[in-house]
């Protein structure tokens, strides 16, 4: 059975939550909140949450912050514990347009193997520097796909297929902080699980919070792109193979 859920991961995101939620339960997806951390005021307006939607919205909390990919982690294996099969992350920011969420569901309950991945289309209000984050990051992901497929692993508005992304979770550490999203998307890539792309518009709202530390981050960020390059190198005669494989059936 297809069932969703949505994962939000909170990390002081008081301003938009409260909207975001309501939006997802008019659409009839229960909501699990992942509070990582956030201070009393952010952590009071979960409790708020929670409380006016009764079981509809679940509940994570974190005593310490453990960054992006903890917090979604933590969301996911809880959506997987609820009993849900899939589950739209969405961040907490204002920045995702969620008049795209019924394309999204309806794509993965046709594909419910596959990892509907948003491909952001941005407006005005996207500092450059995180586009150019962003092409470099869609060159290093060809490179470990071996493929020109892949449109964006950054985006952190996408559909998890939950048996094959807690398997991998179970099996293999992954990035706990910006890295996490980039990561999960080259090696559920690796499993053989299908991405789809979907184009998803995304803004930058005038003060919106983005926790994006953009030295940390973009260490953490390098270092995830080395390690996943010296695994595509053990996995290269894989790799090959399925593009050959895809060249043959395209033709």
């Amino acid at each position: 059975m297809f069932r969703l859920c949505v994962v939000v991961p909170v990390y002081n995101h008081e301003t938009h939550v409260g909207s975001l939620v309501r939006a997802m339960l008019q659409q009839e997806l229960p909501c699990v909140l992942v509070d990582d951390g956030s201070n009393a005021h952010c952590a009071a307006t979960l409790d708020d949450i929670v409380a006016a939607h009764g079981g509809l919205v679940h509940l994570v909390r974190h005593a310490e912050n453990q960054g992006k990919g903890g917090a979604v982690l933590s969301g996911l294996f809880r959506a997987g514990e609820l009993g849900f099969s899939h589950a739209l992350q969405i961040d907490a920011d204002g920045q995702h347009d969620l008049a795209d969420v019924p394309a999204f569901e309806a794509m993965a309950r046709a594909n419910p193997q596959a990892l509907i991945a948003g491909a952001p289309t941005f407006d005005d209000s996207v500092p450059r520097s995180r586009l150019y984050l962003r092409y470099l990051t869609h060159v290093m992901v060809a490179i470990n796909t071996w493929s020109l497929r892949m449109r964006d692993s950054m985006c952190g508005f996408r559909v998890y297929p939950l048996d094959a992304t807690l398997a991998l979770a179970r099996s293999t550490p992954l990035g706990r902080r910006m890295d996490f999203d980039i990561e999960i998307f080259v090696r559920l890539d690796w499993v053989g699980v299908p991405i789809i792309a979907m184009p998803t518009g995304v803004r930058y709202p005038e003060g919106g919070a983005s926790h994006f530390r953009l030295w940390l981050d973009n260490v953490l960020i390098t270092r995830v792109h080395t390690m996943l390059v010296f695994g595509m190198l053990r996995r290269a005669p894989q790799l090959l193979a399925r593009k050959v494989s895809r060249r043959e059936t395209a033709t």
